[in-house]
């Protein structure tokens, strides 16, 4: 299913991989919403349909972004866990964030402002960090290490 790369700047590598509008709405409900298995993806709000997103599943995992496996105590249910190489996007989804907060929040009025929204304008980088501390934690309490 590859990616073939239109040129070699790298703003529009990433883009090609990652610039699909379903990407990193699946790498955020991973990072922020607890979103481990196909009936969490589905479930969302943002409400991708199937097919679509086994086939992005399939793309984050070929390219190294997520890691699709197995509960040792639950061989039915696949698990997909955000690689070293997806956590690595927490900054750009939290700049993602923030840029919204910023500049599209008289276009979207329901634009969530909450806790953690206040927490993101004061400290961007104590954000970024427990985000991806509280991430790391939760698969380290379930026994996963990041892949």
């Amino acid at each position: 299913m590859g990616v073939s790369f239109r040129c070699d700047c790298p703003i529009t590598s990433a883009l090609d991989v990652l610039g699909d509008r379903w990407m990193l709405v699946i790498v955020k409900q991973m990072l922020i919403e607890d979103a481990m298995t196909f009936k969490d993806f589905v479930e969302s709000k943002e409400a991708i349909a199937t097919n679509i997103l086994t086939s992005k599943l399939k793309v984050l995992e070929e390219h190294g972004i997520i890691r699709k496996m197995k509960l040792p105590n639950n061989r039915k249910t696949s698990l997909y866990v955000l690689t070293e190489s997806g956590l690595s996007l927490t900054p750009v989804i939290v700049e993602l964030a923030l840029w919204s907060d910023r500049h599209l929040r008289e276009l979207n009025t329901a634009i969530v402002d909450d806790e953690a929204t206040a927490f993101l304008r004061r400290d961007k980088q104590a954000f970024t960090h427990e985000l991806r501390h509280a991430y790391v934690d939760k698969l380290t309490r379930m026994g996963i290490a990041i892949p």
